[in-house]
């Protein structure tokens, strides 16, 4: 390869690039808005549950419970019921996700030592909120249980009251458990996908359509010359996009992280350059920058948004679609991200994903350069 043909491509292309604003806009600017609008729309996390009350006791121990479902940080009382048609009606009417009903004999049986019914009715037409709002009740119901159960075995004379079982929970990596710290570097990895992808798609396909590429054809510069000095331009706005996203996650998402510096450089380094010589790849192939972003999209951002792993756990997909994530590079990036933010793992666990990375890199390098040809279309 020869320097001064690859410098003289490369500085074409920042020429370009620097003229073109719109270029400039949608390799920075967008990255970041599409940052603020996944990481804050997307959420895992099931706070404030509109709760809807009926409470057919109307005694201390109901008001009890009820004080305890609305004092949660889970639920939010929004309707109080009068009788079940009520209740039918905020389901049904979605004002409510879930109903808590109190029997009118649930303070007597308290009372009497006997076991108080209670009756949760859950909206199932969203069954991962309704599962785990039944979960959150469950855990409200079944605390007022144990301390019932102290009091009654105090009140019969015994001296303490002791547990059968205790189950003492430590959660690592993510101790809060807030969707967010999952969330960004996942999101992280798939916006740089699709971005870019997304601009190099357009470089080679742009020089046939303009007429440009004839007279590329005519110089001496060969394909791997031509295919690397074009990505320059495109490695530092990815590489800026990238220092922006992970100044976001710190500042703006409270996304700490916990691993290397010089790991998340290298990686990074990588997958921009898998992701980059990926959209070259389609350019050349294409030769229509129309053609060239419709297939860069569907190519980066179905697989990089549903077989990554970003959202939905490969594991849980079909035998088929777990193979086919195998061959999709976001899926290893995403897993390094989250390693690196949430774990801080060192060398022995990171290049499990590491090594499959450089090794798609290398292969699509190979054929973006193997499908350049320096002749004219028949």
């Amino acid at each position: 390869m020869n320097a001064g043909r690859f410098i003289a491509v490369a500085r074409k292309e920042c020429l370009h690039v620097w003229r073109d604003l719109r270029a400039l806009g949608v390799g920075i600017v967008l990255p970041m808005i599409l940052l603020m609008l996944f990481g804050y729309a997307l959420t895992l996390d099931v706070d404030d549950v509109p709760l809807a009350l009926l409470d057919l006791s109307g005694t201390p121990e109901s008001r009890e419970l009820t004080a305890r479902f609305d004092g949660s940080p889970y639920f939010s009382l929004s309707t109080v019921c009068r009788d079940y048609g009520e209740v039918e009606k905020a389901i049904d009417s979605r004002k409510a996700v879930v109903a808590l009903i109190i029997p009118a004999d649930f303070a007597l049986n308290l009372r009497s030592g006997r076991t108080a019914a209670v009756q949760l009715i859950a909206d199932g037409s969203d069954p991962n909120t309704a599962q785990i709002a039944v979960n959150y009740a469950e855990a409200i119901v079944m605390g007022l249980d144990r301390e019932i159960t102290m009091k009654r075995v105090l009140r019969s004379g015994g001296s303490a009251a002791r547990q059968p079982l205790d189950l003492r929970q430590r959660i690592r990596f993510n101790e809060s458990m807030e969707s967010r710290m999952f969330i960004v570097p996942g999101l992280i990895a798939v916006i740089m996908m699709i971005i870019a992808a997304l601009l190099t798609s357009l470089t080679i396909a742009r020089e046939w359509e303009t007429g440009t590429m004839e007279q590329l054809i005519s110089t001496p510069v060969r394909g791997t010359e031509l295919v690397l000095g074009k990505l320059v331009p495109y490695f530092a706005i990815g590489f800026v996009d990238m220092g922006l996203s992970v100044l976001a996650g710190r500042f703006l998402f409270d996304v700490p992280l916990r691993g290397s510096v010089i790991y998340l450089l290298i990686f990074s380094t990588v997958f921009l350059c898998c992701a980059l010589g990926l959209g070259i790849l389609i350019s050349t192939l294409a030769r229509r920058q129309l053609l060239a972003s419709q297939v860069a999209f569907v190519v980066t951002f179905l697989p990089a948004f549903l077989l990554s792993g970003f959202m939905f756990d490969t594991v849980n997909m079909p035998p088929v679609l777990q193979a086919i994530s195998h061959i999709v590079p976001a899926k290893y990036f995403v897993s390094l991200l989250r390693n690196l933010y949430l774990k801080g793992a060192g060398p022995s666990v990171l290049a499990w994903d590491a090594l499959p990375l450089l090794l798609f890199t290398a292969l699509i390098f190979f054929a973006a350069i193997r499908a350049f040809r320096k002749e004219m279309p028949v």
